[in-house]
């Protein structure tokens, strides 16, 4: 499991040991170039002050000064080494640490040499009064050593102090952390009937978004376990009653002593186990809806309206006064979308408009299926729905003023949701030339 807390460790040690590095490469090349230059000086001057002894004629003096020039330290006595030539090459004098070899060539001034495999750095002057050369160089080998002695001198401490640096951004990161251990821990310590928001006032501002998010979650988890709570109510509530119907008529027919009696209550058996089929049908649908995600409109077949439609007519019982009309214009339309959601969409608008017509009509009336610009629609010979009604009918259980006895207050809700699953939009309105509703499924273009 990743540590969020090491990873910061990490990343905050990584960061300051590449500034480090950066640092000493700054210090190494600044380093080096002053003390270069201070160098190339002491060369100068220890130049100049050995050729103002010969030029003085005080050849033994100079060489005096040219050994006098090493530093006492160990380690760099015979950093520096002066020689003395003659214009004709010959050598006049030289220090003790100088090569036999000539430390430069004819040029004056600054120069940098091969002797005897190592590199010189060699500060040159040329006196053609006296017929003298004067060199005075030091190893470029003891130069590197110097700035890296330097620079080691300077990074020691750094490295004796990195493990307090690391412990130091533990204890801050930790630290830092806190309000994020905070809210875990009062995440873990809840029950699975703690739904309430976890406060982010009081967290850091960069994780607000995530505890938003949670809090989000946790609304939508108490909204589907409140949706389930009201489903398994109303269920229980719509189920009692034809079960209760069930056991009466079963018990008229049975101590019924004549056959009329026991007919009519096998009949309402009948009614009640059909009624009872049917709600149980549109809980397994309404669950199935909402449970499974919508496949992409592209990846969906092609369905004929007109044969669908055929199908769920031949499917749905009704008297034999009610009249249903499917237009043969809806053969030539092709619906786009989810087949199983095409179904279940137009079957319960089917079932409510027969129902609502055949208890408005007493057995009778017309239900006609046409197409309509964009999709189809259904007219029934209903009561139809108030207009302040109209926005609610599609909620879940919602039964208004002229509910059907037999309705669950389900079909609407499936037939809606059915149709975003199918990528159409249905909408409700009252028929303008008499009683009955009219249903609209409308595609966006290209999809009907």
């Amino acid at each position: 499991m990743t540590s969020l807390k090491r990873r910061l460790v990490l990343i905050l040690l990584a960061a300051t040991g590449v500034i480090w590095l950066c640092a000493t490469g700054w210090i190494y090349a600044s380093s080096r170039s002053e003390l270069e230059h201070v160098l190339d000086t002491r060369l100068q001057e220890a130049a100049r002050m050995v050729h103002s002894l010969v030029a003085g004629g005080n050849i033994a003096a100079a060489e005096a000064v040219a050994q006098a020039t090493a530093p006492p330290e160990a380690g760099y006595e015979r950093q520096l080494s002066c020689q003395i030539w003659s214009l004709d090459g010959r050598l006049v004098a030289k220090s003790g640490g100088a090569p036999e070899e000539a430390l430069a060539g004819p040029a004056e001034g600054f120069s940098e040499r091969v002797v005897n495999d190592e590199p010189w750095r060699v500060y040159t002057i040329l006196d053609p009064e006296k017929g003298v050369r004067v060199m005075v160089g030091d190893r470029i080998g003891l130069r590197d050593r110097l700035v890296r002695d330097l620079v080691a001198g300077l990074l020691a401490p750094v490295i004796l102090v990195v493990p307090l640096l690391g412990l130091l951004i533990w204890i801050s990161v930790g630290r830092g952390l806190a309000p994020l251990h905070a809210v875990a821990g009062d995440i873990a310590a809840r029950d699975g009937e703690d739904m309430r928001p976890v406060a982010p006032a009081a967290a850091p501002a960069e994780i607000r978004p995530l505890l938003e998010a949670i809090n989000g979650l946790f609304a939508k988890v108490e909204a589907a376990r409140r949706q389930e709570r009201d489903v398994t109510a109303f269920a229980a509530h719509e189920l009692r009653t034809p079960l209760a119907g069930l056991k009466t008529q079963a018990q008229i027919a049975l101590a019924a002593h004549d056959a009329p009696t026991r007919e009519g209550a096998l009949r309402q058996i009948l009614v009640s186990v059909d009624r009872t089929t049917r709600l149980v049908r549109q809980l397994l649908a309404l669950a199935k809806l909402e449970g499974t995600p919508s496949p992409p409109l592209e990846a969906s077949g092609e369905t004929q309206a007109g044969a669908l439609l055929r199908d769920i007519v031949r499917q749905t019982s009704k008297p034999a006064t009610a009249h249903v009309v499917v237009d043969d214009a809806l053969d030539a339309l092709k619906l786009k979308g989810d087949h199983e959601a095409l179904h279940l969409m137009l079957r319960n608008l089917h079932e409510n408009a027969v129902e609502h017509t055949v208890e408005h009509m007493a057995g009778g009336g017309t239900i006609a299926w046409r197409p309509c610009a964009g999709g189809l629609c259904v007219e029934d010979e209903g009561p139809g729905i108030p207009e302040d009604e109209l926005p609610l009918v599609t909620r879940r259980f919602y039964r208004g003023r002229s509910r059907s006895g037999a309705g669950s207050g389900l079909g609407l809700t499936i037939a809606t949701m059915a149709a975003a699953r199918a990528g159409a939009r249905l909408t409700l309105e009252n028929r303008r030339d008499g009683d009955g509703l009219r249903a609209t499924i409308v595609w966006p273009r290209g999809a009907a």
